[in-house]
């Protein structure tokens, strides 16, 4: 997050290595956020590389709102440069969605981008996000979609091929991997 050009995507702020961390905490430990980290899976797969080396991004849900638990607020951030506009923030914002929708009985998401990043506007637009304010203050626009039965069939239709798997037996696999 040291990047300018990314604290500018992002509308982030730039933070010591303890606010990070303070950060990465709040993460795993508060109820009201979800987390994937983006990894590389052709590095992930091979055990020479450092774990830290194989991620891209983050993709974050955010319930927003304690009376309304099926609400959310999305976010993606495809980190490193190279592999942005490959879709994969296309990808894994479908597979959020769809984690949100059939684990969290999530039913509405929104979304809040700066007016100047016109890729991840454009990528919500063609994901079927309505675009419903724009806040000249703060130089973003307030997308959202709500998730009706088509969406929802949708949704898991195009995140069909896709598989879960627990992160903490994935990293075991690959440490078996690394001992041999």
């Amino acid at each position: 997050m040291k990047s300018p050009e990314l604290q500018q995507l992002t509308a982030s702020e730039p933070l010591t290595l303890e606010q990070e961390y303070d950060m990465a905490r709040s993460w795993r430990e508060d109820n009201d956020k979800c987390t994937f980290i983006i990894l590389d899976k052709q590095l992930w797969a091979d055990s020479s590389v450092e774990e830290e080396k194989c991620m891209v991004g983050d993709v974050n849900l955010f319930l927003t709102d304690p009376s309304d638990p099926t609400s959310a607020e999305l976010e993606i951030m495809i980190a490193e440069p190279s592999y942005r506009g490959k879709g994969i923030g296309k990808e894994v914002t479908r597979m959020m969605m769809c984690y949100g929708v059939t684990k969290l009985g999530l039913k509405k998401y929104q979304v809040k981008i700066g007016l100047d990043n016109e890729i991840s506007i454009a990528m919500f637009k063609r994901l079927h996000f309505q675009e419903v304010s724009v806040c000249k203050v703060f130089k973003e626009v307030t997308l959202e979609m709500t998730v009706d039965e088509s969406v929802r069939t949708r949704l898991l239709g195009e995140t069909a091929g896709m598989k879960e798997r627990d992160y903490r037996n994935a990293c075991s696999d690959r440490q078996e991997m690394m001992s041999q």
